[in-house]
């Protein structure tokens, strides 16, 4: 039986990182579980339909901003109470059509392990 596109990125939702998903205009346009639990207190999924750079002070809004514009890649990483993770906003496209930016925030674990593929 073929998958419905709504099977096929249903995964996205109970996905234990955060993610939330802009279109080409900045307006977000979906965001998982996880997302709509952390951002509760600023509106959780009635978010959905805003726009992403409201969300943002500066300088993010700038550097975000940017990115919508070009569809360049940003990735750093964030400690807040005692939590760090890593950030990365990225451009998703259809049909080779840039269509917006995903960013996507996983806890890092501590200790993290580090592996070398490149040594023998």
């Amino acid at each position: 039986m073929p998958e419905t596109a709504a099977q096929h990125g249903a995964w996205m939702h109970e996905f234990p990182g955060r993610i939330v998903v802009c279109d080409a205009n900045g307006t977000i346009v979906d965001m998982n579980e996880r997302a709509e639990q952390d951002f509760a207190d600023s509106g959780g999924r009635g978010l959905i339909g805003s726009a992403v750079l409201d969300c943002h002070p500066e300088p993010s809004r700038s550097k975000l901003e940017r990115q919508l514009e070009t569809g360049e890649v940003n990735a750093y990483t964030v400690e807040k109470n005692g939590v760090r993770r890593l950030i990365y906003q990225a451009p998703w496209y259809v049909g080779g059509q840039y269509s917006g930016l995903v960013e996507l925030s996983l806890e890092i674990p501590h200790p993290l392990p580090q592996f070398d593929r490149d040594s023998s």
